[in-house]
């Protein structure tokens, strides 16, 4: 029992479970405006609700492990991550793999209980988040897919609701893709050296740090952009505007954490301010929606 319970905790442990913090609050939020536009009430939606939460946490833990397991070369050479848990042998690439096998059947089996639309994307969506692990070898913009393999979690949160894709949901599929895209440019900065001695493929390594950084700050803009494009759309109320001066407000704060000489904050920057970002703006949209709700 003890030696499961170690494997377990090594597994959460690969995958960075605490993560799911990033999309998760986007996934729920897409899923309370399919709500919302229904006029559906949560007693109502709140099984669909729980296997949305139990697709979106298979599919990121298959997307991790899948992703430790195919880059555990490249990370065992890789200072910075040379002591993951596979490079370093405190787990097996067999174990990794039937993690994914594992993680990928469970998203497959929560997708089947929502919907047929949901089962007949799932394998789709495992593609994209399976995809992403290649892209650093061929392409700089590596950094745009793993915003989109995120981005289509509010997307498909609607589907799950409602059976069906409004495009109006797609601005937030884009605000998630920009967001996810300009604070992965920030994270990748500390690899900057790595990747091209590697001959890996970054923003940072082809426009060098500083112009990297400029190209994160446009996107984190365009997110904005997009999120208010979505209260218009949507026609959200005051608390969903302040929501996004909220995400607003972190945001600049994270460009000013991080400079291009100085790159000691990028773990502030990205793991506890991007989590905020998340939980807060759910909290501010989920209390608009409900507020609208009752008036």
């Amino acid at each position: 029992m003890a030696s499961f319970l170690t494997r377990v905790r090594l597994t959460l442990e690969m995958i960075k479970f605490e993560h799911s913090v990033f999309a998760l609050p986007f996934a729920l939020t897409g899923a309370l405006l399919a709500m919302r536009d229904a006029g559906a009430t949560l007693a109502e939606a709140w099984p669909k609700f729980a296997w949305i939460v139990v697709a979106m946490v298979a599919a990121r833990s298959a997307a991790m492990a899948f992703n430790r397991v195919v880059d555990a070369g490249i990370d065992a050479r890789n200072p910075r991550t040379r002591n993951r848990h596979i490079p370093a042998g405190v787990l097996s690439r067999a174990f990794g793999w039937g993690f994914v096998a594992v993680s990928s059947a469970v998203f497959v089996l929560a997708a089947k209980a929502l919907n047929p639309l949901c089962l007949l994307l799932a394998p789709v969506a495992l593609g994209v988040v399976f995809f992403y692990s290649f892209t650093k070898r061929f392409t700089s913009f590596s950094h745009v897919v793993l915003g989109f393999a995120l981005g289509i979690a509010p997307a498909a949160a609607w589907i799950a609701l409602r059976g069906e894709l409004d495009p109006r949901i797609l601005w937030l599929t884009a605000a998630v893709t920009y967001w996810t895209a300009g604070f992965d440019i920030i994270y990748s900065c500390q690899d900057f050296e790595f990747d091209r001695d590697a001959g890996l493929f970054s923003l940072p390594r082809r426009l060098g740090i500083a112009g990297a950084l400029r190209v994160s700050r446009a996107l984190h803009v365009a997110m904005l952009g997009c999120l208010l494009a979505l209260v218009h759309a949507l026609a959200l109320g005051p608390l969903a505007v302040a929501g996004v001066a909220v995400v607003a407000a972190l945001l600049a704060y994270e460009h000013r954490l991080v400079k291009a000489d100085d790159l000691s904050r990028v773990d502030a920057a990205f793991f506890t301010i991007n989590g905020y970002v998340s939980v807060l703006f759910f909290l501010f949209w989920a209390a608009d929606i409900f507020y609208a709700g009752r008036h």
